[in-house]
Parts: C-alpha cells; structure tokens; sequence
C-alpha cells in the first residue's frame, strides 16, 4: 500500500487520513487470515439510530488497539461488526419523519409502517458505521450484522421458541416501566432518575368503625408526591412496631372522594421517620405498593389508560383527565373537603423516559417474561470458576450482587419495530407457540379451520442483544465461524450494562451453546467533561469524536449544542460556557490523536476527564513522530533493506535495549488491559528516548568526520530497526500515521508487506543487542543533564562551550570508549573535563550532583558573578525575614506553651535551617567578592 505523503510537507492529519482506510478496507486484510490461533471481539452493537458519542468511540479505539494487535501478532483475528435495531428509537425517528410528512402510523398500519422503518434505514441508518470507518475500526465490514437481519432473526426467534417449551418463557400480569408517550413498557435502562423540586402532600384518611387516633382524631394523615394515585388505593400500611397505629392495625379507612372501605394493614417495609409514617398503598402503582399488596392479598385497580389518563376505574368526574390534570382537580377537590392536612416542599425522584422525556409510570401489564433463576445460576459459576474474568476484577462483585438478587425478565415491548413475538391466540384465549404460524398449529393439533391471531408485542431489543456472540456466527446452524470464533476473547464495555447486556449474554449463551460467550470482560469507565461533570444532553457539554477530528467552528459548535433541547430556557447558559470553553472552536485533531487519548485515559477507575488539551498533547506527539521519521528517512537515503546490520556505537545498544524494554511493556500492558501504560510507553520512548536522545546520539556520529563509515551505516542501520520498530509498536493505537510514515521507511528495510496490518508486531528476538553499554548511556544521559541543568539556570547560551570540573567517578568517560566522550561534549557543549579530587579546593561555581559525581560549572565573566551574587543577596533577605518571623513566634510565651509541641518543634527547625542556609550563603557572597 503505497503512500502519497509528502514527508518535506508539514504533519498534516486530514492530508494522512484522507484515502488510508479505503485502501485498508478494499485490501481485505480486516478479514480474519485463516492462519494462527483464533482471536475474536464482537463489537456491542450501537444503536442504528445514533450517531458516534465519546463513549463509542472510546470503546472502540480500545478494541481496535487489541484487533490490531492481535492481527500482527499472528492470530487469526476477527472483529465482528454490526447495529442493533434499536425497537423504541428506529420507531420513534420513522414515527417523528411520517408525521412531518403528514402521514399518521395508524392511517397506514402496521405492514405499511415496519416498510417505511426499513426504507429508513437503508436510506440512514449506517451513519454510526461510516463513522466507525472514520475512526479507524478495523472490522471486518463483509460480516456486517444486523439484529433484524434474516440469520439473526431466525437465532432469535429459536432462541424464544425452545426457552419457552423449556417452561423459562411465560405471559403474566405484573408491574412495569410504562412510557405513556410511546405506550410501551421499557427497561430500567431506558428510565432516567430526574431530581426535582415537587411537594409532599398531607391528606386525611377518615377512620371507620369509629376509631379514633392517638391525638382523639377520626382520621390518619398518609403523605404523597402523587395525589392523582390515591383513587387507586387498596389499603393503607404502618409499620407494626410504630405506636401510633398499632391499635388501628386490622380496621379500615374510607377513601377520599372515592368512598371505598381500604383495609389498614402492617408492615415492615414502611419508613416510621417518613411522612407521617402512614402509608397509602396503591399496588397497580407503584411497586413498593405492589409487592406490599401481594403480601397482604389487597386489591389491584389500574386507573391509567396507555396514555396515562384516568380510565373508567375512577370516580366518573375524573375519568378522561391526563394524569397531571387529575392532580389537580383531586388536590381541589380535598382542600374544599377539608381533607388537604398539609403540603409541604419536598425534592422527588422522577422517573422519566430516556427518549421520550415523559414521566414514566408503574403499570400492571400483562407481558411476557423469562423464568431468569435457573438460567442465572450456571452464570454466576462461570465467573466463579474463573471461566469469565472481570477487568477489573472487583466488578465481579457488582455482578454477583445483581445476579444474586435477580429477578425475572419482561421481554415483551409495545412497539412495531422488532422481532415480533411468535405466539399466537384462539379465540378462547389459548396461546400457542411456534417458529412459524404453521408449526404452532401443528405442535398445538390445530387445523386451518381454527382462527388465530398473532401476538402484537415485539421482544425487547436487550433480549436479541443478548444473543450476540453467538448469533452474529451463524447459530443455530453449526458454522465453521462458530466453531472457530466462539467464545469470544474479550467483550469491551461499560459498567452501567454489566446487568442489561453483560449478564444476560452469559446467561443465554451458557444455555444455548454450553459456552461462555468471552473470556475476558473490561469494564471501561465513564467519560465526563474536563471539569468532571457527566456529558448529557440536558447539560450539551457533550463533544462530537468528529469534531474534535476534522474541527469545527465556534458558531457551528454553539448551533450543534443548542438544537433540539430538551430544556430550551437552557440555551444561553450553553452558549455562554461554550464561548468560554471554546472560544475559537475546535481545531482538528486527527483521528490518531483522539484515538491515543482514549488509550491513555484508559485507566482502571471509574471515571475520566476528557480535556481537549490531551488531545493537543498528542497532535503535538504525532508531529514530533513525522518530523523524527522526515530526518531518519532522510539519512537512508539510497540505502535499501540494511537492517541486519549490527549496532556498533553505545547508544546504538543502548536504544536497541530501551526498544526491548518497550516491547515487553507494551505486551503486558495489552495483556492485562492496561491501555493507559501502553500509550504511556509508547510516548515515553518515542519522545523522549528515541527523539530526545538517540536522534541527537545519532547525529553525532554520522556528522562526525572522524567516523567510520562502518560506523556510520551501523548507526543508520539502528535508524532504522528502530524507527520501524516503534511504528509497528505504535500502530494499534494510532494506525494512519504509522502506515503513513512506514511506507516511507520500508523501502529500506528488508519486508515485504504493503502495509503495516500485515507486518508482525515486534519481537525481542529481532533487535540482537550487547547490554554492556546500557549503563554507560544511562550514566552519560544524567551527567548531560545535570549540565544542561546549569546552563539553563544561568541562561548560558548554547554557543558558549564551557568548562566543567568534576569531584568523584567519571570512569564512564574515561573507560576509552571515544563515543561516550563524544556525547557528552557536544550534547553538553563542553570544551574539557577537568577532574578533581574532593581534597582539591573546587571552584566557585554551580554544582550539581548525579550519581555520586559533583558536576561543577564555573562563572564564566565578572557578569555571570554579579547576577549570581544579586540572586544570592535577594535569597539572603528572604531567609532573614523568615528567621525574623520565627525568631519572634519562638520568643512569644503564649505559642510556645500552648502550640503542639509537633508544630513547636518544627518552628525550630525552620529557625535552625534557614539560620544554616543563611550562613552559607553569605560564606559564597563573601567569596563572590574576593573574585571583583
């Protein structure tokens, strides 16, 4: 694969990505090679809807990094790609796209409307998948899934099939999140946790049998933030130990504005401290009220219709009112009864639809749910057993905690985008089951003289998720991708679906395979803005990955973050810190850049701050890599395929031995899913090993006319293996620059891959090295240094050779190898190296001390000597204001009886110190003078 790229042009990333990955993608070398051991990731399939957030994008530079890795390491790697159907977006973006075109779903029904979703998503829906290619995923796009897709549905549809003749599926009436905007029941995923400023209301249940409370009242007090729920109430509860009630335990009240007898019942689930620890209990609603209702066999009345307007089991005046309209009028209707006790403020929990934005309420539906016990235990020994690892490990805990406590599992939504649900009705209310219509009769004995009518609910998108390891393989058929690529290595995510996804794709492949899905789970954290503050769109503190790629402008950036608010009074606020934040924009990046930020962040906590100056950082990194590889290239000039050449000079070995080094980091850092020290080895070495020191070692040598051109050619042969080296290490996580720069390179090497994806990633073996000669460059690094320390404090030039005496071992210099000494004169800008004895007076200069060796620099002209005895006499005056300040606390009766004697001890040695500290500084202005 060749490269365009001109490398005398500036580092330019649009210019680098542009075309790359059209290139990769047509060369075919995504697909698994046939060859090696199998290593395989299935992407968590994104919403077909959505676009690519941060968190997408984070999470599939991480399992890019590992695909990448393991293709050049050999194995046989497969990235299976693929979208999720999305049943309540897909549904609600066709929806939203008819009405504008004025068409209603219901004017044209259900087959007319799953068509248009289908147009639409041909005609949109792979927005998320171009924005993968952008990004840099190396999938394999020929075995693209789709969860609607004919094979995966066919997966689906046996999946529910076999569960439910195993007696694990079953339809039953029970209490669930009930999205009255979309008419559909949704998971607890899909329910936002709203706080809101709300009210706690106060009304007065009258008492029957004539009972009076403990105060001689005819009445209880039950407190609520939902008043329009009291005309579903079926008892009311106390706690049995609470001594206010105890004697009411067993009678009833009459309830307002209804007049039905509720019995007063006790249980220990009511909160004493509360309210006023009398609690009304409306099981149809709510589902603490339910499970209190199911223990004490009470009533269940369902006041809502789908739309959450009052129904027809309300009092007549009520029925027909949208439930806030409701509220209202039973609030009115209680204060002219007098039965409105008190209202007080008080901040609510409110539940609401994550994509419609309404209120959210608990329904008694009937659905159809999945018998979860017997498939959860075998889950949880997997991971017991080690079968599954969490990384880190202490999310088993969390998994073990909800697996633990696991309920069972509604799987029925609302909706007509999705796998409809393959049961089907008599007319008697007899349901029957099958994988077609045709096998329900027959495994039910039913002719064609039978009416049936299908079931009109479609599964909820977290159940055919949950097939994905295996289905995307080509299950329930026993394919040879099956049998090679499952289970699966690793599965990338995030924790806030270790229940919802994680624990359900164990637990369905488990049974249906007698697998585990992946071996390994990485839990990545969740991305905040630099200030820490969780990205959402109420708050548009969110960052497009595209953006920070290409850029984009200010004004684009505030009109991208204002559009479409679900709290327009929210927009000036936006603009306003959008303004501060990104006051010219956002400049682009590249792909390579971000892509190492996210690996970088990638840390094993639970949460990461995402600062655009990170992303800067690594642009800046990318450039020092292109204007490294500009000189090495240019050094290679008309050289071809010298990398068996041995390494002669010190720093030769040396920078062979820190490649050895990096090598074996960045395996172990790959290993145990250490993103972070994998990026951090790689900048390290690259930057400042590689393009800080050996770059600078290296011309040395080849601009030394003394050298051999033996030792020329070995120092570019260095060059070389290491540059190649570095970007073949480098690749999985910023893959254009590397491909861009090692097309450059390889035609002085001896390779014949095109590309970088069909090179192998580096092994030790390659880079033979002799050892001796580390620590001498480890050595003569830290002397330079320390000289250059020196210098830059006395902002010597670095025109001006200088002088440098030295007190203690310099054998690193004296051991005869000419290069060391080399290096440290010209990297150091020394003109000689005077060593002395530590008996010998030294001279009066600048000292330093590396290793056990004194590194002094003596004043160079009367200037250098009056700036340094200026620096010295402003030292002088601050050391004698703070032994002033001292002196007067030691002196004072009342600290030093009554401070700590810890802080009292300190303050004398602060006085001791400085008093020491000031004397020598004296002793060196008195010396100073001596010079004049």
């Amino acid at each position: 694969m060749s490269s365009k790229h001109d490398l005398n042009q500036p580092f330019d990333s649009a210019a680098i990505e542009k075309g790359l990955y059209e290139g990769w993608e047509v060369s075919g070398h995504f697909r698994p090679s046939g060859k090696g051991t199998p290593y395989s990731i299935a992407i968590p399939p994104p919403n077909v809807t959505g676009t690519l957030h941060l968190g997408h994008a984070f999470q599939s530079t991480l399992m890019d990094i590992l695909t990448r890795y393991h293709r050049m390491s050999g194995h046989n790697a497969l990235w299976q790609v693929g979208t999720d159907h999305a049943g309540i977006s897909t549904q609600m973006v066709v929806t939203e796209s008819l009405l504008a075109q004025g068409i209603s779903p219901d004017e044209i029904g259900r087959e007319e409307f799953v068509k248009k979703a289908w147009e639409w998503r041909e005609k949109f829906g792979g927005t998320i998948t171009h924005q993968l290619r952008k990004l840099g995923a190396s999938v394999d796009w020929e075995r693209e899934r789709f969860t609607l897709d004919e094979g995966f549905s066919r997966a689906v549809i046996e999946v529910f099939v076999r569960l439910y003749d195993e007696g694990l599926i079953y339809k039953a009436q029970r209490l669930v999140n009930w999205d009255p905007q979309l008419e559909t029941a949704v998971s607890d995923l899909e329910v936002n946790t709203e706080e809101q400023d709300g009210h706690l209301w106060h009304i007065r249940y009258p008492l029957g049998d004539g009972k009076k409370s403990n105060a001689g009242d005819d009445y209880v007090v039950v407190a609520t933030t939902r008043p329009e729920t009291m005309l579903g109430d079926t008892g009311v509860s106390v706690n049995p130990t609470d001594e206010r009630y105890r004697h009411l335990i067993g009678g009833f009240v009459v309830l307002p504005l209804v007049g039905r007898k509720i019995p007063i019942v006790a249980d220990e689930h009511v909160d004493v401290e509360f309210g006023t620890g009398c609690l009304k209990i409306t099981p149809a609603h709510d589902f603490d009220d339910y499970e209190i209702g199911e223990r004490h066999n009470l009533e269940v009345i369902n006041i809502f219709t789908t739309k959450a307007a009052l129904n027809d089991q309300v009092p007549e005046k009520y029925q027909g009112l949208d439930r806030f309209e409701a509220r209202e009028l039973v609030l009115k209707d209680l204060e002219e009864l007098e039965l409105l006790h008190a209202i007080e403020d008080h901040r609510n929990q409110v539940p609401t639809g994550e994509r419609s934005g309404a209120v959210v309420e608990p329904r008694l539906t009937y659905q159809w749910w999945v018998k979860i016990k017997p498939l959860a235990e075998p889950a949880i020994d997997a991971v017991k057993q080690g079968k599954i690892r969490f990384h880190p490990k202490e999310w088993e805990n969390v998994y073990f905690a909800w697996m633990n406590d696991i309920r069972d599992w509604s799987i029925s939504r609302q909706l007509w985008w999705g796998h409809r649900i393959p049961a089907w009705y008599t007319d008697d209310g007899k349901i029957v089951v099958g994988r077609t219509e045709a096998e329900a009769r027959s495994k039910n004995g039913l002719g064609s003289d039978v009416k049936l009518s299908r079931d009109p609910d479609v599964l909820d998108t977290w159940f055919s998720s949950a097939l994905w390891t295996f289905g995307t393989l080509g299950w329930p058929e026993k394919t040879r991708d099956l049998d090679t690529f499952h289970p699966t290595d690793v599965l990338v995510t995030g924790h806030d679906i270790i229940f919802f996804w994680v624990a359900r794709m164990i637990m369905m492949t488990l049974h249906f395979t007698d697998e585990i899905p992946f071996e390994n789970v990485y839990i990545t954290g969740l991305i905040r803005d630099a200030s820490g503050q969780k990205m959402s769109k109420t708050k548009a503190n969110g960052l497009d990955p595209l953006d920070v790629i290409e850029g984009i402008s200010l004004q684009d950036l505030i009109d991208k973050r204002t559009q479409n608010l679900t709290q327009p009074r929210m927009a000036e606020r936006i603009k306003k810190e959008t303004r501060r934040d990104f006051p010219d924009g956002i400049p682009g990046f590249g792909t390579d850049a971000l892509r190492m930020t996210f690996s970088a962040m990638a840390s094993p906590t639970r949460n990461y701050n995402f600062d655009l100056k990170q992303v800067e950082a690594y642009n800046n990194f990318c450039n020092k890599l292109w204007n490294a590889t500009r000189y090495v290239v240019s050094q290679l000039e008309g050289l071809e395929g010298i990398t068996d050449v041995a390494p002669a000079t010190p720093a030769d070995h040396w920078m062979r031995t820190k490649l050895i080094q990096l090598m074996e980091s960045t395996q172990t850092a790959l290993a145990t899913y250490r993103f972070d020290l994998y990026a951090k080895a790689i900048y390290s070495t690259v930057w400042h090993e590689f393009c800080d020191w050996y770059l600078e070692f290296s011309k040395i040598v080849l601009y030394d006319t003394d050298a051999s051109e033996s030792e020329k050619l070995q120092t570019k042969a260095t060059l070389a293996v290491v540059l190649d080296a570095l970007l073949r290490l480098t690749h999985p996580v910023m893959p254009y620059i590397t491909e861009a720069l090692w097309t450059k390179l390889k035609v002085h090497l001896n390779v014949s891959s095109e590309s970088l994806l069909t090179t192998k990633y580096p092994e030790i073996t390659e880079l033979p090295t002799n050892g001796t000669p580390y620590e001498d460059v480890e050595w003569i690094k830290g002397f330079i240094t320390g000289v250059r320390a020196i210098r830059g404090e006395r902002n010597i030039p670095p025109s001006r050779q200088i002088p440098v005496y030295t007190v203690g071992p310099i054998s690193k210099l004296t051991s005869g190898e000419r290069w060391n000494v080399e290096y440290v004169s010209k990297l150091a800008r020394i003109d000689k190296i005077i060593q002395i004895a530590d008996s010998d007076e030294i001279p009066l200069g600048s000292m330093n001390v590396y290793n056990g060796t004194k590194i002094v620099v003596p004043f160079l002209d009367q200037d250098e000597i009056d700036k340094e005895k200026n620096r010295l006499n402003k030292e002088i005056g601050r050391l004698q204001k703070t032994i002033k300040q001292s002196g007067s606390k030691l002196e004072n009766p009342n600290f030093v009886e009554k401070a700590p004697a810890d802080v009292v001890e300190k303050e004398k040695k602060k006085l001791s110190d400085s008093t020491e500290e000031l004397s020598s500084l004296e002793r060196q202005v008195e010396l100073l003078a001596n010079l004049d």
